[in-house]
Order: structure tokens, then sequence, then C-alpha cells
């Protein structure tokens, strides 16, 4: 039997179906029709059944994936949490270092003092010393600045500004100019600026009022 013959045949299996009675149908129409009630069958129990198992899975692994990954995180860091803590020590102590350089409240009228002397001691004259009459206060410090006017000798002068470098406390020189005076001295104009640090009243008063402030906008 050729192929023509073949699907002459196959097609008058298809001829004069019962349709009330598909038992009687030939061989061929009966296995398209189990094969079509079979993958209706598939895509019904995956729309209704499947489709949420599926989702369910994918998220699952997602999750999955998730929580390997904070698991790896948290196992690097456990790994490195002395070198954390060694990091975290270091910094608190090159903190602690520069907030020593900061005086206290009570210790700014020393700083004055010392500034001074380093004028004096090179053998400087001062001509204006004037502290501003209110400072600028930061996070966790306050600002000073200092009006200072003197003259002296070229070299006595570099040797005062050297020496305000020196001081155990921070200051620095700021708007510095430098003029010709009487009997060809130099005169300086800068400001002076040292700092404090706040105590724990200031700081709580400092952070109160940055509340007050967000609070009123």
């Amino acid at each position: 039997m050729d192929a023509k013959q073949l699907l002459e045949q196959i097609k008058r299996q298809f001829t004069n179906l019962d349709p009330r009675d598909p038992s009687r149908w030939p061989v061929v129409p009966q296995s398209l029709l189990l094969i079509g009630i079979f993958s209706a069958i598939q895509v019904a129990a995956y729309f209704v059944e499947w489709q949420d198992q599926l989702q369910a899975l994918d998220a699952g692994r997602q999750q999955e994936a998730k929580l390997k990954d904070e698991y790896v995180n948290k196992k690097r860091q456990a790994v490195n949490l002395d070198l954390y803590r060694e990091q975290l020590r270091a910094i608190d102590n090159s903190f602690g270092a520069l907030l020593r350089q900061l005086p206290s409240k009570s210790q700014m009228e020393a700083l004055l003092v010392d500034i001074n002397q380093a004028g004096i001691g090179r053998g400087l004259q001062f001509d204006l010393f004037r502290p501003a009459a209110q400072e600028t206060v930061r996070d966790f410090y306050a600002e000073l600045p200092i009006t200072i006017k003197l003259n002296g000798r070229y070299h006595d002068i570099g040797a005062f500004a050297a020496d305000i470098g020196q001081l155990s406390r921070i200051v620095t020189l700021n708007n510095i100019s430098l003029n010709v005076g009487k009997d060809s001295t130099l005169v300086m104009d800068a400001t002076a600026r040292t700092f404090r640090y706040l105590d724990e009243d200031e700081i709580a008063a400092q952070r109160r009022a940055a509340k007050a402030g967000k609070a009123g906008r």
C-alpha cells in the first residue's frame, strides 16, 4: 500500500462518525480524540492547579537564592569580624587623638594665652588681639575666630607662624596679609581660628535644636 492509498484510508475513517458513540469510531479518530482530551486536561490542570504551584516553586527558588546571599554575606562578616573590630578601634583612637587636640570650654582661656605668648616670645608686638564675641557652633565642636595684628621682623613673624602650628591645640592662621610698617618692620593682619569640643550638655542642645528645626519644616 502506497502513501496515497494510506491517506485515502485514513480520510475514510473520518466519514460518517457518530458523535454520540465514539466507542464505535475507527482507531485513528479515537486516538486523536484521546490526544485532544489529554491535552485539554493538561491545559486545564496548568491553569487550575499547576500554575500556582509553579509560581510558588519559583518564589521558593528566589527566596533560596536570597538566603544563600545573606548567608554568604554574614559568613564573610563573621570571618572578618576581628578585622572590623580592629579597624573600629583604630578609628576610635584616631578620633580620640584629634579630639584631645581640641580644648574644652574651660581650657579656651589658656589657649588664648598660649597664642599671645607665642607672639611675645618671638619679640613681636600685638597691636590687636580680639577674640570674636560669639563662637560658631558646629556638630561637635565650636570655632572661635581671633582677629590679630602684630608687627616685627620677617623671620620672627615666620617663626611665630611655625610656633602656632606646633601648639598642642589646633590653631590655624587665615586671611593673612603682610605690609611694611615703621622702621622697615612687617605688619601682619590675620585671623587665628581656635576650636574646642562641645560638652555633653551642648551636644544635647544641638540635637534638640536640629530636631526642632526639622519639625518646623
